[in-house]
């Protein structure tokens, strides 16, 4: 992915020396959608640091200053169905999800990040629609798709387990989707 820039962030690929910023936070993951990426040790965060180097899955996003990182973005192209095997297409609709360090929450950086990450996707990739998953109890979440002008398409109940009860049953979450379309963001 091409380097983003805002006002205080710069948007990048991972790249070697982000693994202790990474295991600051996914050592302890807060969104229980994250818990199956909890990392055991640095070492483990190195790994990851390298996998992730490795294609535009999730990319870093570092204080423009001092250049830390402080969180991730993830995108996923929906799989597209080409006519011609041989000429794959390149999909138009986008999944997006966001994970910080708790302790650069409350700054406004998962907004900036987000606005800057759709304005690239619908402007400069050709996106013609966005949508992100949110657990119903992440409020953060939810109010950061709000206030990116994104609608709740619909509430899963009991879609997703991320974690066991106590006598090792699995915790359902309700799940809801929002989405946006770039002729919604452009009116904007």
């Amino acid at each position: 992915m091409k380097t983003i820039q805002t006002d205080r962030l710069v948007i990048r690929n991972f790249r070697v020396g982000d693994a202790e910023a990474l295991f600051a936070y996914m050592r302890e993951p807060v969104a229980s959608c994250f818990f199956s990426l909890k990392l055991a040790d640095l070492a483990a965060a190195e790994r990851e640091v390298l996998k992730r180097a490795g294609d535009d899955e999730y990319v870093a996003v570092c204080l423009k200053e001092s250049g830390h990182l402080i969180g991730d973005l993830f995108i996923h192209p929906d799989p597209t169905w080409p006519d011609d095997p041989e000429k794959p297409q390149q999909s138009d609709t986008v999944s997006v999800g966001w994970n910080f360090n708790p302790l650069f929450s409350g700054k406004g950086y998962a907004f900036e990040t987000a606005k800057a990450l759709f304005t690239e996707l619908f402007i400069h990739q050709s996106t013609r629609r966005i949508y992100a998953y949110v657990e119903d109890h992440n409020a953060s979440s939810r109010r950061l798709c709000e206030k990116l002008g994104m609608r709740v398409e619909g509430l899963f109940l009991e879609y997703v387990t991320f974690q066991n009860d106590s006598a090792g049953n699995p915790i359902y979450e309700n799940t809801m989707q929002y989405a946006i379309l770039r002729h919604e963001w452009n009116q904007r």
